[in-house]
């Protein structure tokens, strides 16, 4: 792959050369890469689900950037260099779930205001965080939304009914992001 700059001939050229050369427009510049060739083996279970995966990408991404509000967030959310397209940045987001990197529960001692505080983070954005708290033999003591901090990344669970066993109890988080991807994490205290 290579990029063209200043070049009178290839600016603004996009398609395929000979069966050889492919010219794309990607950012406002012109990337120049060798034809893909087919490839003779059939494709792999694995393959075939990333195509699936891919397709629903594609939809997801037409149909959010076809309604307006869908579009502009997008649209807010590409990097400033134009390197990549509101499209490209959807369908990014439909295959990425988001990240739970840290479930602090040193607040949590089963008191009515106690708090988890959780971090999410995500391709684009996270539109909601769940906390459910269940005791050793499965019962809920309760679920609920977190509250998105201002810093971005954290949320905070507040503790609404007390829970006086803590041994064995089972703490699950779950992040949910724009296109409803979810990721899902456990504690056991």
């Amino acid at each position: 792959m290579a990029r063209v700059s200043n070049n009178i001939i290839t600016q603004g050229l996009s398609g395929t050369i000979g069966g050889t050369l492919v010219f794309r427009q990607v950012g406002g510049r012109t990337i120049v890469s060798a034809a893909p060739r087919e490839s003779e083996k059939a494709p792999t279970a694995g393959q075939l689900a990333q195509r699936e995966r891919f397709q629903q990408a594609a939809l997801y991404a037409k149909a959010e950037l076809s309604d307006p509000a869908g579009k502009a967030e997008y649209e807010a959310g590409r990097p400033e260099d134009g390197s990549a397209s509101a499209y490209a940045i959807a369908v990014a987001d439909f295959i990425q779930a988001p990240d739970i990197h840290t479930i602090d529960l040193s607040n949590y001692q089963g008191r009515v205001g106690d708090t988890i505080r959780v971090r999410v983070t995500d391709d684009f954005k996270v539109v909601g965080v769940t906390v459910r708290i269940e005791n050793s033999d499965g019962s809920v003591v309760e679920d609920g939304a977190a509250v998105q901090q201002q810093n971005g990344p954290d949320w905070v669970f507040t503790a609404t009914q007390a829970n006086a066993t803590l041994v064995g109890d089972k703490i699950t988080v779950r992040a949910t992001d724009k296109p409803h991807n979810t990721t899902t994490e456990t504690r056991t205290l």
